[in-house]
């Protein structure tokens, strides 16, 4: 099988939109997925013993220079697609899927050749391209597979396919191909003729040739036309024959297919963010090796539990023998245990349930041990190595002595990845394949014919104290160990007790927001329906295009596949270019469904006991911010109306008093201030004088008291715009400006903070040599994507560069934060705890009496969780709501 890369990504890019397919430093992907997920099928479908990609080398070809308009009328290549083929040759490479690319030839001609030489060795052929010249290739030996939708069906032209489809041979199609001309080439036709002429002078003359040396027996105007063109369509002949004769630096015998590098094929996907599981499936589904890959044996030497040692196939009935008895699980498959021990009274231990999932590692909360049994109680034992414990907490379960999660474990050494999933880990670090778990919900009940369920446990529990192992190294080397021992095991011990407390939700108050905010939609969709003069669907852009573009000839946004563009930014831009209330309507109808939306969710979300239980990620954000999910509480707006209701929604439980808010005022300046060292922006922090305004009296030179509210209102996003690397660009946007007073604002800025200006260039700079940024605790993060030739890449690496370290640097405090305040409390023997971190803020319930005391230790340990050289600022609030609680 013999592929044209170049086409068929091209073809792939334009198939799926760049915009849904692109890492988080802008790399689009559309191309390498499409290609990669044609590919799977393709190999899946027609599995090839010997398989080959031709690639373009650049336009200049010997038909270009017989030819100098040849292809001259194709556009530029989109910044998009740019870099995608060398990230598919990357692929092809980890596969081992021999690729070919030569200097002065197209790689239609490359394939020609091969398959010319294949055909006379025996083989059958497959050529798989979206260029219809290929066809003059087809014979009884070989079949081109051409896509006819996107690159997700291919037609199978045989010879009896191109006789049906053309009316000619394949030998005959070079000579119908010039006749035609080819737009796409530039090769131009002739006046008159179009393809069922060409086909007919074919039929009838037998071949160009013949139809070139008889051509003033072609009679009227189009026979006219073809003697005027004549010369260049013999150009068109010689260059629509492919070339059989290229010299490639291998043969056939070459193309053989070989067992794939896995780890290099999982560790390209999960850099390009492709975090599709079905991809990975299919590709790996026909690696040539698949059968001879490397197997993970069971322990041989057998597992000890308590004294006694199972062989392979024993551990089932061990664990359905031991199930209701007190409990010692295996936590590594060669040999350490430890205990778990119930809280109450001796020997109250109760099954009540079933172990089910196996240990894992990543995906989130249920990363680590899935569920081990629904009891409630404690557990300690020796450190042990395991996905992740929070999923204890669930069930009420307290682990002690943990020294090693291996999700955690890889996000600090590679902070960028999208996933944590032992398969993935284990294949990248141990080079180890693990085998997929029976049930297709991982769900294992044991007894005494779930031999092979319990084996594929011990597996994935030796894969998991590997790991630990070969991450112990990794984070030495990064200087992270200290990080996972001091800052992520104790926060996500916090976060696990924080998900079981829960916070309190007020259903009726939600069930009431969520009908006004349904009231407020229809609302909306009725005065659209009015401005627009008739009914239609507000959900769909394409209609929304024709009122607006249409119907009402509003001025046009920007262009894209689908039309002009009616997203939030191109709505709120008419509705500065119009009247016409419709584009308003819109951007109001858009803000109450999402309100809608997200109170649903939470209504949802509400358990049995009327809390809500968020799950807080720790491996998402690659600067170290927490995040949540489950619901999304970071989702909820805070300077608006609607979401201040929505706050007062989540009230203080039962048996507490109130809820207290905390949280740390202009954090990232402070750090910034604190890295760039800026005299003056430390001496605005000091002076005790708000930050804006005096920042402000200085950039534009006026006295304090003369700063108006738009003066602040620019400094105030210009000192947050640097804090996440905003452009001049970007300034201009967001203050609605044009891009040169931003520049000058932002140059008269530097002009008085010269130490912030160094310290940005400095940073990148450092960046750029060593590959990564770090915070002032040691967290990196890598940014490979300094150095790239892609423009695009290049500086979206340079933004990341520019905030990674202040925003992970205020990150890593407020987990700090966190940790002092639970610690205090637990010290002082309070009944206060902490349920919620949001951004920069924590939210606790208030035991009754304990106020005053939990407020002042609050305070205390928030401000004394780093020094830096400028205060960190702390504010606090009590209430018996969320925005009650505000400050």
């Amino acid at each position: 099988m013999l592929m044209d890369g170049h086409s068929l990504a091209y073809r792939a890019f334009f198939a799926l939109p760049a915009e849904n397919f692109t890492t988080a430093t802008g790399q689009p992907t559309n191309a390498v997925y499409g290609f990669a997920s044609m590919l799977a099928n393709t190999l899946r479908d027609e599995a090839p013993t010997h398989f080959a990609v031709a690639f373009d080398v650049s336009r200049k070809t010997w038909r270009s220079e017989e030819f100098t308009e040849y292809k001259a009328n194709r556009s530029k290549t989109p910044d998009e697609f740019k870099g995608q083929v060398e990230l598919i040759g990357e692929l092809l490479d980890a596969m081992h899927a021999e690729r070919f690319a030569v200097e002065g030839f197209e790689a239609d001609d490359v394939i020609a050749t091969l398959a010319t030489q294949a055909e006379a060795e025996g083989f059958d052929v497959l050529i798989v391209t979206g260029d219809r010249d290929s066809f003059q290739l087809v014979s009884e030996h070989t079949t081109v597979l051409y896509p006819t939708k996107g690159v997700s069906e291919l037609t199978r032209f045989t010879p009896e396919k191109v006789l049906e489809k053309y009316g000619l041979t394949p030998a005959q199609y070079p000579d119908f191909a010039a006749l035609r001309g080819d737009p796409s080439d530039n090769l131009p036709g002739i006046p008159g003729v179009g393809e069922k002429t060409a086909a007919k002078w074919i039929n009838q003359f037998g071949s160009f040739a013949e139809l070139v040396d008889r051509v003033e027996e072609v009679k009227g105007k189009v026979g006219q036309n073809l003697r005027d063109h004549l010369e260049s369509v013999k150009l068109n002949r010689r260059l629509t024959e492919l070339e059989r004769q290229v010299e490639l630096p291998r043969g056939v015998p070459d193309l053989e297919r070989a067992a794939y590098d896995r780890k290099a094929v999982a560790m390209l996907l999960d850099t390009l963010e492709i975090r599709n599981p079905s991809l990975r499936e299919r590709l790996f589904a026909v690696d040539p090796g698949g059968e001879e890959a490397e197997s993970t044996p069971v322990v041989e030497e057998g597992v000890e539990l308590d004294g006694t040692v199972l062989g392979t196939g024993e551990l089932a009935g061990w664990l359905t023998g031991h199930a209701t008895g007190p409990s010692a699980w295996p936590r590594s498959a060669h040999g350490a245990r430890h205990r778990l021990r119930r809280r109450g009274r001796p020997g109250d231990v109760r099954r009540t349930g079933r172990l089910v999932r196996p240990v894992r590692a990543g995906r989130g909360r249920r990363a680590g041990v899935r569920r081990l049994a629904r009891r409630r109680g404690a557990a300690q034992g020796v450190p042990q190595r395991q996905g992740a414990m929070r999923v204890f907490a669930e069930h009420g379960w307290t682990i002690e002595g943990v020294t090693m999660d291996t999700a955690l474990a890889a996000y600090l050494v590679k902070p960028g990845r999208r996933s944590f999933d032992l398969d993935a880990l284990s294949l990248e670090y141990l080079h180890r394949e693990l085998a997929p778990a029976a049930a297709p919900d991982g769900q294992l009940a044991f007894g005494a014919d779930d031999s092979a369920e319990a084996e594929v446990l011990m597996v994935q529990a030796r894969a998991v104290l590997d790991l630990g192992e070969a991450f112990e190294g990794r984070l030495a080397e990064v200087g992270a160990a200290d990080l996972l021992r001091d800052m992520e095991l104790p926060t996500s011990a916090l976060l696990a007790r924080m998900e079981r407390h829960g916070i309190a939700a007020g259903r009726e108050h939600l069930q009431a927001m969520e009908q006004m905010f349904a009231g407020a939609v229809q609302q909306a969709v009725k005065e659209a329906h009015e401005a627009a003069g008739h009914e239609f669907n507000l959900g769909s852009p394409k209609q929304l295009q024709e009122v607006l573009f249409g119907e009402l000839s509003l001025p046009k946004t920007k262009k894209t596949k689908t039309g002009y563009t009616t997203d939030a930014d191109a709505l709120a831009w008419l509705a500065t270019q119009t009247d016409n209330e419709l584009p308003v309507i819109m951007l109001r109808h858009r803000e109450q469904a999402k309100l809608r939306v997200t109170v649903e969710g939470l209504i949802k979300t509400i358990a049995a006991d009327g809390r809500i239980h968020t799950t807080f990620n720790q491996t998402v954000a690659a600067t170290g911010r927490l995040s949540s999910t489950d619901p999304n509480l970071q989702n909820i707006p805070v300077r608006t109306d609607e979401g201040r209701a929505i706050r007062r929604g989540f009230v203080v439980g039962e048996g507490f008093e109130s809820l207290l808010t905390a949280d740390y005022s202009q954090i990232e300046l402070r750090v910034m201030a604190h890295l760039s060292e800026d005299a003056g922006l430390i001496e605005a922090f000091t002076s005790g004088e708000d930050l804006h305004t005096t920042a402000a009296a200085q950039v534009f030179s006026v006295e304090q008291s003369a700063v108006d509210a738009e003066m602040r209102r620019k400094i105030k996003a210009m000192s947050y715009g640097l804090a996440y690397g905003l452009s001049a660009f970007g300034l201009s946007q967001q203050l609605n400006i044009e891009a040169a007073e931003a520049r000058a604002l932002m140059d008269a800025y530097f002009e008085r903070f010269g130490g912030v200006r160094d310290y940005l260039r400095r940073v990148v700079d450092e960046a750029r040599a060593t590959g990564y940024t770090a915070t002032l605790f040691g967290r990196r993060r890598y940014l490979p994507d300094l150095n790239s030739d892609n423009r695009q890449r290049r500086e979206a690496a340079e933004r990341m560069a520019l905030n990674a370290p202040i925003q992970g640097t205020a990150a890593d405090i407020v987990k700090i934060a966190m940790l002092n305040v639970d610690r205090a409390l637990r010290e002082a023997d309070l009944s206060s705890r902490m349920l919620l971190q949001v951004h920069d803020e924590i939210v606790l319930e208030l035991a009754p009496g304990e106020r005053a005391t939990v407020e002042d230790l609050v305070r205390r340990e928030m401000a004394s969780a780093v020094e830096l050289r400028v205060p960190l600022g702390v504010s606090v609030g009590a209430g018996p709501d969320w925005e009650s609680a505000a400050h």
